[in-house]
């Protein structure tokens, strides 16, 4: 998953600021006094200032960012000068540094160093930032001013990044209401002001509930589970003033591993109940109300613009163009991944009824009979394939794949030389190979703790453009592994260390942006997670597999053998995965082709999963309460899908792969894979993009491949 700190003005990174020449010297001393407005010193074109920022700055930081910044669009607006591409979209690209540095503050407050204190500003900021946007997206006289740069270039074409960027911008307004009547605006900004309170009480409700619901275990209910999940366990226990007893927190990572191996039945339904119902317990931090006033909201706000549901209006500059081709795309799939489902759960009833459990399988039962299935028909032990999967190796093995496709070298910067926001941070310096210019930084936050969102994500502090000069790329990737006790490996599921490669491949695709403008980087949603899934497909090739995959204790490489029923097991439990997925993707989607008016959201989710025959032994992997990628923002509301349609391009390309001679490191097949598909960012329309690479479009048949699907007949 790729974030941004903040969206400004639903104008993806354009972010405008205010010069401050000419105000009154108390006001140059507060840009003195708060760290957060403050230019980034040191090293590396400048970094931030991590390790002095503090949560009392950010309300004066932000409110005077957003002071400048009006002052700034105002001064773009009210140019004598008729419009032109410099004086109008030139100038709204080099503006906003000062309140840009402000969020990757922000940013890192509200993601990884969460605290009450902050929530409480963020929510006193909340609307005041909603005002702020819709005081830009509805300027009237800068919206006329980028029109008329626009309907200019339509006579007569700009260079094509200087026409990308300028149509990006056109549209980005005209779809934030920058031509509606005065009336309409009004109604719109006062629903983009409600929006943003409801955003931030929905993910501080799923946060609340993460932190809030941990189940503790005594010495007798440890069975099944590893020493080294077991120590970590303890250590959080004893963390959170448990002392002798064992801590499964709220999250997936802490969840996942204890529902595959826990022997304690009842214990795994405790903890699956904690982990799927958060933001639904019927309590003051409840989301389902929340989630129906969003969804009442938005259709209301592109009502005004004459749209009919939000989905339509949302997916116009996506891939998918509108929601019919997206869920054409996940109701082809949708039959095979069930019908999987069956065929894993009578697998797994079996295995229970060899053993004598006399049970029928529950969803808390999913990920713990699936592990025997695994073992017994395949052989393969997660946990034995656990021993081999070391985080720092796979760090190494990461920056291999880097250096073999984009010609990159890590190297660790020097303890103290850039500041960090924990002491579990780690900074390398990515330089180029052959000639050593530097490119940027990569921050890697890689563990779980209490104020830190679940989940795995990337994140730029700071984006590579060239048109006031070449910057350099401060990147990050963030995990929630579980922090081993001293001295012990951390050591990760195969799942979880994909998801490590996955994220990397956000980072990638920061580092090798080849755009000029700020706009371009901004990515088309249903294809920016593209490009980080193909990465993963670099963890199974065999020269990762042979050099990285070493066991913790003894070093040895990982047996071939196990690798060959890795292998083989590759399409194992895909009905699982793929339905999960595909039942968040689905009610996403019907959610906001629905009328909200007086919508139930547990029984809406429940009926519809009954009516598209979700399988009842399994959930879906985001439950609505708690789906923050739609309900804590706009990012992916009605995009979810995107992963999928993101997953055709990525099983296709990998069989580029797989065609050419070097297979996954074949050099003319890695050069169109820099140059087409992560160099561009948004300076090129994704579908042109990929056709260059591949010669054609995509096709579905990859993916059912790759899942082990039956490949639907044409």
């Amino acid at each position: 998953m790729i974030t941004k700190s903040i969206k400004i003005a639903a104008l993806g990174s354009i972010i405008l600021f205010a010069s401050c020449k000419d105000e009154p010297k108390t006001e140059d001393k507060l840009m003195t006094d708060n760290i957060l407005l403050q230019e980034w010193e040191g090293p590396y074109q400048g970094v931030p200032a991590f390790d002095k920022m503090n949560v009392a700055d950010v309300k004066e930081a932000v409110e005077k960012g957003m002071e400048m910044q009006l002052k700034e669009v105002e001064a773009i607006a009210n140019n004598k000068e008729e419009p032109t591409f410099e004086n109008t979209i030139v100038a709204m690209e080099s503006a906003g540094k000062e309140l840009q540095r402000v969020f990757a503050y922000y940013g890192i407050m509200s993601s990884n160093m969460s605290s009450p204190e902050f929530r409480e500003v963020q929510a006193e900021l909340a609307p005041k930032l909603s005002e702020f946007q819709s005081k830009i997206s509805q300027n009237e006289k800068l919206f006329q001013r980028i029109k008329a740069v626009y309907e200019a270039s339509q006579k007569n074409p700009l260079e094509p990044q200087e026409q990308r960027v300028v149509d990006l911008i056109y549209k980005r307004f005209e779809m934030n209401g920058a031509n509606l009547n005065a009336e309409k605006k009004k109604r719109y900004a006062e629903i983009n002001k409600a929006l943003s309170k409801l955003y931030t009480k929905f993910a501080n409700n799923v946060l609340h509930d993460e932190e809030n619901y941990v189940t503790y275990l005594t010495k007798d209910q440890l069975g099944g589970l590893s020493e080294s999940f077991i120590k970590s366990a303890a250590k959080i226990a004893a963390d959170k003033g448990k002392e002798g007893m064992y801590a499964i927190t709220n999250t997936r990572s802490s969840m996942d591993p204890f529902l595959t191996y826990s022997t304690e039945r009842e214990l795994r339904k405790q903890v699956w109940e904690n982990y799927y119902s958060r933001g639904d317990n019927a309590d003051e931090y409840d989301n389902n109300e929340i989630i129906a006033e969003i969804l009442r909201l938005r259709k209301e706000r592109v009502g005004l613009m004459g749209y009919d549901n939000y989905a339509e209006w949302r997916l116009q500059d996506r891939m998918a163009k509108n929601p019919e081709n997206a869920m054409d795309l996940m109701l082809k799939v949708w039959p095979a991944a069930t019908a999987r489902v069956k065929e894993e759960v009578a697998d797994m009833q079996a295995v229970a009824n060899e053993l004598g459990d006399n049970i029928t399988i529950e969803p808390w039962d999913y990920r713990y009979y699936a592990e025997k299935v695994r073992q017994k028909k395949y052989d393969l032990d997660s946990d034995e394939v656990k021993q081999y999967l070391q985080l720092d190796k796979l760090t190494d093995a990461m920056f291999f794949v880097a250096g073999e496709l984009f010609n990159y070298k890590f190297t660790p910067v020097e303890e103290g030389s850039v500041p960090v926001f924990h002491e579990d941070v780690n900074v390398w310096e990515v330089t180029d190979k052959d000639s050593g210019k530097h490119i940027g930084l990569w921050y890697l936050d890689p563990y779980a703790r209490e104020g830190k969102r679940s989940g795995a994500w990337a994140t730029t502090y700071r984006s590579s453009t060239t048109f006031e000069g070449e910057t350099n790329v401060l990147a990050s990737n963030n995990s929630n592994f579980v922090k081993p006790a001293p001295g012990e490996a951390v050591l990760v599921s195969w799942d979880d260390a994909t998801t490590f490669f996955h994220e990397f491949g956000h980072a990638l695709h920061f580092f090798a942006a080849d755009v000029k403008y700020p706009t371009l980087q901004g990515g088309v949603r249903d294809y920016t997670e593209f490009q980080s899934q193909l990465l993963e497909r670099w963890l199974s090739t065999d020269k990762v597999i042979n050099q990285f995959l070493v066991h913790h204790e003894t070093g040895e490489s990982i047996p071939a053998e196990l690798v060959e029923k890795i292998k083989k097991a590759s399409t194992f439990n895909q009905g699982f995965g793929t339905t999960e997925y595909l039942a968040s993707a689905l009610i996403d989607m019907k959610l906001h082709l629905a009328d909200p008016t007086n919508i139930d959201i547990d029984k809406f989710e429940r009926e519809t999963l009954d009516e598209l025959g979700m399988p009842k032994e399994l959930p879906m992997r985001h439950r609505t309460p708690h789906f923050g990628h739609v309900f804590s923002g706009e990012g992916y509301a009605t995009a979810y899908y995107g992963y999928m349609w993101a997953d055709v391009l990525t099983s296709d390309a990998s069989e580029a792969f797989r065609e050419a001679e070097g297979g996954f490191y074949d050099s003319e097949v890695a050069d169109r894979l820099v140059k087409y598909l992560f160099a561009p960012r948004n300076a090129m329309d994704p579908a042109e993009a990929y056709r260059k690479f591949r010669g054609r479009d995509a096709k579905i048949e990859a993916l059912m491949r790759d899942r082990g699907f039956p490949v639907p007949q044409r």
